[in-house]
């Protein structure tokens, strides 16, 4: 595949998340009922949106360490929960799986070619 596709499903699964994480925590199964203030979690993710969506290595590079923080939570959420909100974490684990492989992926579609390494090996 190539760095495009990648970028394409770094940017849809960013996007997914942040629409996950928002009617998660204020609609479908808050902490609290009329909504939570853990919903602040999607700002969070606005951050890189501008960057994955423009395609900037350096954002793809951060961004895969930092959305194992939502890789994290879904996790947990989806052991001690019961319910919708267990499917909710089930859904996180699954599009921050995807953000991370996509931007890991991009990252190593996008770098310079070694051409320099190979040739001082032989």
């Amino acid at each position: 595949m190539t760095a495009q596709r990648y970028q394409f499903m770094a940017s849809a699964s960013l996007i997914a998340l942040i629409f996950l994480c928002l009617g998660w925590e204020l609609w479908w199964a808050p902490l609290r009922p009329g909504g939570s203030w853990l919903a602040l979690k999607a700002v969070f993710l606005l951050a890189p949106l501008f960057g994955i969506l423009h395609g900037r290595r350096y954002t793809y590079k951060w961004v895969s360490l930092f959305v194992q923080f939502y890789l994290l939570e879904g996790l947990v959420r989806a052991t001690s929960e019961r319910g919708p909100a267990q499917w909710l974490a089930v859904g996180e684990i699954v599009l921050a799986g995807l953000l991370f492989v996509s931007a890991v992926l991009y990252i190593r579609a996008t770098r310079a070619p070694q051409k320099e390494k190979a040739a001082s090996a032989s």
